[in-house]
């Protein structure tokens, strides 16, 4: 069940000190945004000159948050795709894995690292069709 790794996510108090810094000082390339009104967030996707999709850094700006992000609160995630979404959860799950958000859509889920880590799951494609159990399973802590 091969995977794909997609980006990383890191929150930003300040879209143009950001920019500044990853863009015109590290050299990186904006390759697309998008604004979540429901969620309240812009999702910057950065990535090296050139580069094709994949290992991208996510910038998340929150809208309405005046939170410090302290103490690593900044990093937000690591991002796979994987080939079935179901299948990888239910791997993780039987290894003693806690789904903490479970792939109710049938596109994403979130689970945590043994070191409390972040990790999103995406399904590569089309979301696949609702499923039982993740279909009602309720979100587990954070993620």
């Amino acid at each position: 069940m091969p995977i794909e790794y997609l980006h990383t996510m890191v929150r930003v108090k300040d879209i143009d000190a950001s920019k500044k810094f990853y863009c015109d000082l590290l050299g990186l390339e904006e390759r697309s945004r998008k604004d979540l009104t429901g969620a309240k967030a812009t999702l910057i996707f950065l990535c090296q000159p050139g580069g094709g999709p994949g290992n991208d850094l996510e910038l998340t700006y929150n809208w309405d948050s005046d939170e410090d992000y302290d103490g690593g609160r900044n990093f937000g995630h690591l991002a796979y795709r994987v080939d079935n979404i179901y299948e990888t959860c239910q791997k993780l799950h039987d290894g003693g894995v806690t789904i903490n958000s479970p792939p109710r859509d049938g596109y994403m889920a979130f689970v945590r690292s043994p070191d409390g880590i972040s990790i999103e799951l995406l399904q590569r494609g089309d979301a696949l069709p609702p499923q039982e159990p993740w279909a009602s399973m309720e979100n587990t802590g954070e993620w």
